[in-house]
Parts: structure tokens; C-alpha cells; sequence
């Protein structure tokens, strides 16, 4: 399992499983021979997408950044349509770290597409049941109500099962959150009209949780924006201020998506890496 120490902190990732998604729609109008160069795509042209949450671990809380597409949800219609080739094992995870389920104090939901809240619900008979069952779920205002009031576009992504669960459990909150003394949710909008990055900041040191906003590295151009962002243009200027800023100020950036790189660091003019933290996969 891959981890980081980060100050007082401990930094996890969890095997919540694997997609494998269409390389155009995740790089928007950006022609495959300049992308292809940066993230490698498959014969289907598809990319292949982890769904791995980052749980941090400080002195006295267990917190999980999304759940991963959870497991025992998904027909072989799923599977094939979003490719998922890995469902999640988190109760796995954990119990290399001797946690369970039951220790997660908090779940900080950057949004709620299926691929990182379906961990939040598993199949209980016929009804679903809450995974972390002592964790207080944050997420913004607006994800919040569009996910039990979807639209024709959003109704593909936002599924009831994933949510009804754990409505009890769910906390909201408008532009930005400070969960704890160091950690802080921040509403961006763009891939979704309520997606939020996460903030973490430690001895002078600061992680950029990027979510999907930058799913992997090679999305690190504010114009690469996905065909799937549902205000693309919300994107890219949230975006280009969030890595501007990362970039000026030398800032860990972190991927829930990217099957390379656990984390990175560049230089001020993004060309340069200075530090990094490749990704491990899981293995059975």
C-alpha cells in the first residue's frame, strides 16, 4: 500500500477499484496525438482510471477522500459500459493498517459520480447499507441536491442506491469547509456544478487534491478539460487558478484517478518535476 508522511499526517491509499474510460471523452477536444504522448491508452482507446481513496490519518481521526466505486453494485452491462475491470477492497485495505470500517470518522466527498461515492453503500439483501456507519459525510450544498434531484444529463451518474443509504449521514456546506485545522474543502464547480479539490496543509507544506478537476498528471493544462465536465469553461478557469497557484508556490498536487502517480511536484513553470510519489498497484 502506498503511503506519505505528511507532517503530523499519514497518507494512505486504499484499493477502491478500477475504471477504463474513453481517452477522447477524458481529454475533451484535445487531439489524441497530443495526449496519447502523456497517458497511455489502450487498443479500445480507453485510459485506464483508478478509484483509490486517499485516507489521512492524524492523531485522533480517520478520514477518507471518496469511497472508490464500491463492490457488488455492478451487472456486466456496468462493468462493460465504464470498464471496470477491479471492484473496490477496502475493508481489505484497512485491515492492513488494523482499522475497520467502523473507524472511519469522516468522509470528505469531492463530488458524488458514481466513481467515488460508490463505496459510501453496499448491497444489504435486498436494500443497500452505510459501509462507514460512524462517519459524518461532507459534501457541497449544491452536489448534494442535484444527486437526489438529478437532471437528463446527471441521472446517468447520480444513482439513488449510492446515496439513500446514508442521507442521515451527510453534512453541507456552501463555498468552503474547514474540516479540521489543516484540511479544507473548497467548491470549484465545473466537473460538476457542486465538485470541490481539497486542501491539506502541514509544516509549511500544502497537498492540492485536485479530484476531477485533474484526474491524472496529464491533465495538468487548464485547457485539457473533460468531455464528461458538465461546465467545462467553470473548469478551466478554476483550474488555471488552482494550478497556478500550485505551481507559484511549489505545492504537492494529488490524483484520485491517475494510475501512475500517486502525487507530483513541479517546478514554477510546470515543466520540470521535483517531486514525486508513483502509484503502486494492488495486486489480488
Amino acid at each position: 500500500m502506498d503511503s506519505f508522511k505528511f507532517g503530523k499526517w499519514e497518507l494512505y491509499w486504499l484499493d477502491g477499484g478500477i475504471t477504463n474510460m474513453d481517452g477522447g471523452a477524458m481529454f475533451g477536444v484535445v487531439p489524441k496525438p497530443l495526449w496519447s504522448k502523456k497517458y497511455p491508452v489502450n487498443e479500445k482507446n480507453q485510459i485506464e482510471l483508478v478509484t483509490e481513496p486517499l485516507l489521512i490519518r492524524t492523531e485522533d481521526r480517520n478520514i477518507l477522500i471518496d469511497a472508490g466505486v464500491g463492490t457488488g453494485k455492478y451487472d456486466e452491462k456496468k462493468k462493460r459500459n465504464y470498464g471496470i475491470t477491479r471492484e473496490a477492497s477496502i475493508e481489505r485495505s484497512l485491515s492492513e493498517l488494523n482499522l475497520t470500517v467502523d473507524d472511519i470518522d469522516t468522509v470528505v466527498m469531492t463530488h458524488m459520480h458514481f466513481d467515488h461515492i460508490g463505496g459510501l453503500t453496499a448491497p444489504d439483501g435486498e436494500n443497500m447499507k452505510s459501509v462507514f456507519p460512524n462517519a459524518t459525510i461532507y459534501a457541497s450544498e449544491t452536489e448534494w441536491n442535484e444527486i437526489r434531484n438529478p437532471n437528463i444529463r446527471s441521472r446517468n451518474t447520480y444513482w439513488k442506491e449510492n446515496w439513500v443509504a446514508v442521507q442521515d449521514q451527510v453534512k453541507t456546506f456552501t463555498e468552503e469547509l474547514e474540516v479540521l485545522p489543516g484540511l479544507t474543502m473548497i467548491h470549484t464547480g465545473g466537473h460538476s456544478d457542486g465538485h470541490c479539490i481539497v486542501k491539506m496543509e502541514q509544516d509549511g507544506e500544502v497537498i492540492l487534491h485536485m479530484a476531477d478537476l485533474m484526474p491524472t498528471h496529464a491533465h495538468q493544462n487548464p485547457l485539457w478539460v473533460l468531455a464528461y465536465d458538465d461546465y467545462p469553461m467553470t473548469s478551466v478557469f478554476a483550474k488555471e487558478k488552482w494550478v497556478k497557484d500550485g505551481l507559484n508556490n511549489g505545492y504537492w498536487f494529488s490524483f484520485y484517478h491517475d494510475a501512475q502517480v500517486r502525487m507530483i511536484k513541479w517546478n514554477e513553470t510546470g515543466k520540470e518535476v521535483t517531486g514525486e510519489l508513483k502509484r503502486t498497484p494492488f495486486e489480488d
